[in-house]
């Protein structure tokens, strides 16, 4: 049984913690963690690259003159590609560059970027983090007595004043249990969870 201390907010141990093997003590494959990492990154993606087509032109749609008989090429209104102002052909539309992994996969790699955490000493659990009042000050000051520069914090559920608080610190990002993902995981040194969260995230990854 993987087992963890529980400190306060001044750092020190109040308790211990058990973590489930099965969640936090799985073997890491890098190539899982890429393929949920990629997958995230990609679904990310806005995809807005566009060109107005004829249809999307703002012009009239008149014909600009007769079929025949004035010796020019004919010619149909004035939104057609060939002429300046008008619609593009082939141009860009906007996309979306989403795709999905099984379910599995995808539990499968949080579980390995909980147990990377574990295997490397970055995991942390606190027995609370309360705040008094939105307070960025008091907040950088805990970050400080337990030596979080460059952290995530999961919490069980939602808490306005700790959010709130947070939200200005350079690379320190508070998330919800709901919302733990691979990529945040990864992209933080240090992986706070409030004790209370731990059972919420097992009961996740056991569904």
């Amino acid at each position: 049984m993987a087992v963890v201390d529980v400190l306060n907010i001044k750092g020190k141990k109040v308790s211990q913690k058990d973590l489930a093997d099965d969640l936090f003590d799985v073997s890491v494959k890098p190539s899982v963690l890429h393929e949920v990492v990629t997958m995230q990154l990609a679904n990310r993606r806005s995809g807005t690259a566009a060109v107005k087509h004829r249809s999307d032109v703002t012009g009239s749609q008149r014909k600009l003159f007769r079929q025949k008989g004035t010796g020019r090429a004919r010619r149909g209104n004035i939104k057609d590609p060939l002429l300046r102002g008008g619609g593009s052909i082939f141009g860009p539309d906007p996309r979306s560059y989403a795709y999905k992994v099984p379910k599995k996969v995808k539990r499968l790699a949080l579980k390995m970027a909980l147990s990377s955490k574990y295997h490397d000493k970055d995991l942390m659990v606190l027995d609370q983090l309360e705040l008094e009042q939105v307070k960025t000050k008091e907040f950088v000051s805990i970050l400080n007595t337990l030596g979080i520069q460059n952290g995530l914090i999961i919490t069980e559920k939602k808490d306005e004043r700790l959010e709130l608080s947070a939200r200005n610190v350079e690379n320190i990002k508070v998330l919800r249990s709901d919302g733990l993902n691979v990529y945040d995981i990864l992209k933080h040194k240090k992986l706070v969870l409030i004790e209370a969260s731990v059972n919420t995230i097992e009961g996740r990854l056991r569904k």
